[in-house]
C-alpha cells in the first residue's frame, strides 16, 4: 500500500522560508512523477509544483515561480519543496501527491501559515 507523509509545515513571518518534505513508501518511487498542491480556506486545491520521475523537469504555478523549488531524492524516496519569500497568500494546507496509476496517492497535508 502506498503511503505519502508530509512534514515541515509551520508558522513563518512574511518573507521567511520553510522546507516541506514528503516521504513515500509502498511503490517504486523513481517510476512516478510527484507534485505539491495546496488548499487555502474556502478555495479549491491547486497545483503548486511538479517534478518528473527522474527529476529532470519541473513545473511551477505562476504564483510561486522564482520563490519555490521542488526537488527529489530517488535514493531516499523523498520529495522536497523549498519555499522562500513566503507571502500571506501562501497560507494553506500543502499536500504531496504521487502520480500513481488511477487516482494517485495523497498525503494527509501539512499546514503552512504566513503571518506577522
Amino acid at each position: 500500500q502506498v503511503q505519502v507523509v508530509e512534514s515541515g509545515g509551520g508558522l513563518v513571518q512574511p518573507g521567511g522560508s520553510l522546507r516541506l518534505s514528503c516521504a513515500v513508501s509502498g511503490l517504486t518511487f523513481s517510476n512516478y512523477a510527484m507534485s505539491w498542491h495546496r488548499q487555502a480556506p474556502g478555495k479549491e486545491r491547486e497545483l503548486v509544483a511538479h517534478i518528473t520521475n527522474s527529476g529532470a523537469k519541473t513545473m511551477y504555478a505562476d504564483s510561486v515561480k522564482g520563490r519555490f523549488t521542488i526537488s527529489r531524492d530517488n535514493a531516499k524516496n523523498t520529495v522536497t519543496l523549498q519555499m522562500n519569500g513566503l507571502k500571506p497568500e501562501d497560507t494553506a494546507v500543502y499536500y504531496c501527491y504521487a502520480r500513481t496509476p488511477g487516482s494517485g496517492s495523497w498525503g494527509q497535508g501539512t499546514q503552512v501559515t504566513v503571518s506577522s
